[in-house]
């Protein structure tokens, strides 16, 4: 059975925190829709630690989605705006969760040069406005949107631990980097918790890997392909995270222009012409993060800021229309992860 997360193929065959066939005893799945998606915890552990582990996982990303969400006024994140605006520059004491993102964030931003950025809020809120009207943004209202966009507007005292926004209206968006932090967050509940060591979260095109299956060598991932019928390819991680960011499916047609679902925070609009960004990282965090900004970078530029991200490799594929093939470029370590293809 293969479960999909656009632009990622999970290879397995049990669900719902069934035990798998008799051949694989200790393997567990469960499922829950946690952060707009489906959260999907995978652990080799004895039955009854499975589904204590499985709960606390969700409760834990339950926990994480209250903090980060820009969908809900009672967020953590959205009540840190909302003071802002009635007190703007002023110091806002934040949960040790927030604030660990937020540092997270401010680091890949500057690793990009801003290709990452959390406060793309105001601008994500007019996309999402845009998909459902099928209509590019206002110019003058994307504009405004636009002044308050800026990773150096947020500052952070780690002492202190509080957070200050430099402007009255600014909304942050943890989209690019939430998920990877909250399955970086599960793997660490497992271990410390329960004692499995043995795990995979899923989450949208974010998989995070603990130590291999019993007997194997790592988690098999497929990279699902930048168009019907391309290649595929098939990744083996243990210890790792891998994260796909494309434009398959999250597209929106506007004056007939093909427009991605990820943003460029400094036009503010949605990328164009197909590509396909796979990042390889540590952790959840980064690969989910790194992901979303060297898909606003060209793929050189991609590829040079990956490179300064330990332990971190990339593929960039691109094409330039559906006439032409597609052109595949790959940092020089992502090779030692593919699976060769069966001959």
């Amino acid at each position: 059975m293969r479960a999909v997360y656009f632009g990622i193929v999970i290879l397995w065959h049990s669900t719902n925190l069934a035990p798998a066939p008799a051949a694989d005893p200790s393997r567990f799945e469960s499922e829950a829709k946690r952060m707009g998606t489906t959260f999907r915890v995978v652990v080799y552990a004895d039955e009854a630690t499975a589904a204590k582990a499985a709960a606390a996982a969700f409760a834990r990303v339950a926990a994480l989605e209250g903090v980060m969400t820009d969908y809900r006024a009672d967020g953590e994140i959205m009540r840190a705006c909302t003071t802002n605006d009635a007190a703007p520059g002023r110091p806002i004491p934040v949960s040790d969760d927030l604030f660990e993102v937020l540092t997270r964030s401010a680091a890949m931003s500057r690793a990009s040069d801003g290709a990452f950025d959390v406060t793309v809020g105001p601008v994500s809120k007019l996309w999402r406005i845009s998909r459902k009207t099928q209509e590019l943004p206002d110019a003058k209202e994307l504009a405004a949107a636009l002044k308050l966009v800026g990773h150096d507007k947020v500052s952070l005292d780690p002492a202190a631990k509080t957070i200050t926004l430099a402007v009255p209206g600014m909304r942050l968006d943890f989209g690019g980097i939430g998920k990877g932090f909250a399955a970086d967050e599960v793997l660490k509940l497992l271990k410390r918790d329960f004692g499995i060591t043995s795990a995979l979260v899923a989450a949208a095109g974010d998989i995070t890997c603990g130590d291999a299956p019993p007997g194997t060598a790592g988690w098999s991932v497929e990279i699902a392909p930048l168009r019907k019928g391309g290649p595929k390819r098939t990744l083996t991680l243990a210890n790792a995270s891998v994260s796909t960011s494309g434009d398959l499916e999250q597209v929106a047609v506007l004056g007939g222009v093909r427009y991605s679902h990820v943003l460029d925070p400094k036009t503010g609009l949605g990328l164009t012409g197909r590509r396909s960004v796979t990042v390889i990282a540590p952790t959840g965090t980064t690969a989910d993060s790194a992901t979303k900004g060297a898909s606003v970078l060209p793929a050189d530029r991609a590829l040079a800021f990956v490179a300064t991200l330990p332990g971190t490799e990339a593929l960039v594929v691109l094409q330039a229309d559906d006439a032409r093939p597609e052109c595949a470029t790959a940092s020089p370590g992502f090779a030692r992860f593919l699976q060769k293809p069966v001959p």
